[in-house]
């Protein structure tokens, strides 16, 4: 069964657009070109400091060599992953698994 994945960041102050930039012309596009579902990009109306994005996965079989396509490469833990400390609180970041109910328009 297909699920999502909600991840919840927590933005450096003034940093919110920096990190847009990075997630939507070098991060998004890298994970969607390593076979990633993204369905969407958030960031908090009101709150600065928010930031969400939701990936969907088909089973946790593809999720685990999704994960292994993007986070294992030179790509990523050279160009991309040294840059997420200077945006990202990482100690505040969530993650929740979700799967969506039988009557949701989203499966």
């Amino acid at each position: 069964m297909a699920f999502y994945e909600l991840r919840q960041y927590f933005v450096r102050p003034g940093k919110m657009d920096e990190w847009v930039k990075i997630m939507e012309e070098e991060i998004i596009p890298f994970q969607v070109s390593k076979g990633m579902v993204i369905c969407g990009s958030f960031r908090g109306e009101t709150d600065d400091s928010a930031y969400i994005w939701i990936r969907r996965f088909n089973s946790e079989t593809e999720r685990e060599a999704q994960y292994k396509a993007v986070y294992e490469t030179d790509h990523w833990k050279t160009k991309i992953a040294p840059r997420v400390p200077d945006c990202l609180d990482r100690e505040k970041m969530h993650i929740q698994r979700l799967v969506p109910t039988s009557r949701s328009p989203v499966q």
